[in-house]
């Protein structure tokens, strides 16, 4: 009942209606923990395709080209870079080119 502090109706107050809404709720926080981790990385790709079709370049191309020059910065870092240091990420799209 603890848990279900806050509901709305019989949510807060009948046992098994509360049971249930925390049970629901519960999973609904399970799966969304799953599904920030898998919005951000697609999030972070559309950055860095922004960035590097900006420089005449196709996301594909550009991680390729990155794993073989042996540059290990991850997607978060390179969408960072694509969305607040531009020269920056130009610097390492010219270099994996």
């Amino acid at each position: 009942m603890k848990m279900a502090k806050g509901y709305f109706g019989r949510r807060k107050n009948v046992w098994t209606v509360a049971k249930n809404a925390v049970e629901r709720g519960l999973q609904y926080a399970y799966i969304g923990r799953k599904q920030k981790k898998r919005n951000f990385r697609a999030l972070w790709i559309q950055r860095i395709n922004a960035g590097t079709r900006q420089n005449g370049m196709s996301y594909s191309a550009f991680i390729g080209k990155l794993n073989a020059a042996g540059i290990t910065l991850n997607r978060k870092v390179l969408a960072d870079l694509a969305m607040n240091h531009p020269e920056a990420f130009t610097a390492i799209v010219n270099k994996v080119k």
